[in-house]
């Protein structure tokens, strides 16, 4: 059946799989490092008790059969052993079942994680990495040439990813129709990277541009990807310089690496090959029937489920980030769809007195990614996703974000929990737990350029309220002395 191989893109099915198994080794390798604190089962929300209120085809997951913190490791140590093998070229050296077999057993085991990651794992990338992790299933390998259905369904990921981001700016915030919204971003953003303060000191003119040219690159460019070559490659290319812009202004975990990853099944290996060298393919054969007839199937599905999307995007009441089926296949993606004006910042403080007082020192708790020290420079994380730190961001808005998880947040610091501190970039009590812990709300701005050269200061920060009062830990009585 040649109309379903389309070996001018051996070298983009290489780039799909290897970027998407490496996004892989880094979702498992997050969640084996982080999960202990945040779904454990003595986490601030538990695995168990989640499950104990969702059957499995609510939350489909390998946990449902059995959970303990020693399994949720080696699924998530094994998940991510079995990606690296991905990305060391495993699927090649195997029969073409076997390489399917081996993409989907990494897929089922991030659905189960995702599936009982409750708030940790509620964001638009965790069904963007399943969707493309279920698609390379059907992508092949070495032995067969690519199947060019497969190829056009991840360029129509891509279109989703893009048209319904630029959806979501063109009918929210009026900041983006007036061309206004990167004078506010770069600051606001949950998780500002070390360029961050350099990108909102651009000059203003250059922001509006930026903002016009998002609208060009997210509703028309993607109309591209499904024209002839090299058109399709070019809009590609477009997308991929973008979303790299993209990775220097901020910290959006693995969203823009997986879309540049993803970008690339619109690439051809002959317009690749003009600007650096690639690969030969090897000698591919058409596959086998029961391949093809998988990779029909899969593409009548998606078509299928592809209309909740597109209704989706069309609606007037577009919504951001939307998966339709507990296996998080085929969902509708938007960001930033509203932009904030003003930061703000919870900022967390421990004390080890044993009587409060308007003197009582307080010392604050520094996280890993997230703005605290005003004369810390923010750090680069992404693709690595932190995810105690993104939450925050949104416990700011509104302490409805926060009231699931964050009392138990504030109760492990008060114990000195081993796998909650892990979490954090510094624990001011070391050698035994502070007596009171408490949050305060600070409004939070970049330094101007001479307030940077003055204080050595990234941000200026002015208090805005209580967070959260004093809480005593069980060692000591809540006592105040005016």
């Amino acid at each position: 059946m040649a109309w379903f191989i389309a070996p001018e893109y051996w070298f983009a099915r290489q780039v799909l799989e290897r970027g998407v198994a490496v996004v892989y080794v880094l979702a498992f390798v997050a969640a084996a490092r982080q999960f202990k604190a945040l779904i454990g089962a003595d986490g601030m929300l538990p695995v168990p008790r989640y499950l104990a209120r969702r059957p499995f085809r609510v939350a489909p997951s390998v946990f449902q059969w059995h959970y303990s913190d020693r399994f949720f490791a080696i699924v998530a140590w094994g998940g991510a052993v079995v990606s690296a093998a991905l990305v060391g070229g495993a699927a090649d050296v195997v029969p073409l079942w076997a390489a399917m077999a081996l993409w989907l057993l990494v897929w089922v085991l991030y659905l189960s994680i995702v599936n009982v990651g409750q708030v940790w794992y509620s964001f638009g990338w965790e069904s963007l990495l399943l969707e493309a992790g279920f698609l390379v299933i059907f992508l092949g390998n070495d032995s067969v040439a690519p199947p060019v259905l497969v190829v056009w369904l991840a360029r129509w990921l891509v279109f989703r990813v893009e048209f319904g981001a630029g959806l979501i700016k063109l009918r929210g915030d009026r900041c983006w129709r007036d061309l206004t919204a990167l004078y506010y971003h770069h600051e606001t953003q949950p998780m500002p990277g070390p360029l961050s303060w350099l990108f909102h000191h651009l000059p203003k003119p250059l922001h509006r541009i930026e903002a016009a040219a998002n609208h060009v690159v997210q509703l028309v460019v993607p109309f591209g990807l499904f024209a002839p070559q090299p058109v399709a490659s070019v809009a590609a290319a477009i997308i991929v310089v973008t979303q790299l812009w993209l990775v220097l202004s901020g910290n959006f975990a693995w969203l823009n690496w997986l879309t540049i990853i993803l970008a690339w099944s619109a690439i051809s290996d002959s317009s690749a090959a003009r600007l650096f060298p690639v690969p030969g393919a090897p000698d591919m054969g058409r596959g086998p029937l029961w391949f093809t007839v998988l990779g029909v199937v899969f593409a009548v599905v998606t078509v299928v489920l592809s209309y909740l999307p597109v209704r989706n995007m069309l609606s007037r009441r577009q919504r951001m980030n939307q998966s339709y089926n507990p296996f998080h296949l085929i969902n509708t993606f938007g960001a930033f769809g509203s932009i904030d004006r003003v930061r703000y910042e919870v900022v967390v403080e421990g004390t080890d007195e044993t009587v409060l007082t308007e003197h009582t020192h307080w010392s604050e708790y520094e996280f890993k990614g997230k703005p605290g020290d005003p004369h810390r420079l923010p750090r680069q994380w992404a693709p690595y996703h932190l995810r105690l730190d993104w939450m925050l961001w949104f416990a700011a808005h509104s302490p409805t974000y926060a009231r699931p998880w964050f009392p138990e947040f504030l109760e492990r610091l008060l114990r000195n929990d081993p796998a909650t501190l892990r979490l954090l970039r510094r624990n001011p009590f070391p050698d035994a737990p502070p007596r009171f812990v408490r949050a305060r709300l600070y409004e939070y701005r970049f330094s101007t350029v001479r307030e940077l050269r003055d204080t050595r200061a990234w941000w200026v920060r002015g208090l805005v309220s209580e967070y959260a009062p004093p809480l005593a830990s069980r060692r000591a009585p809540l006592a105040r002395r005016t």
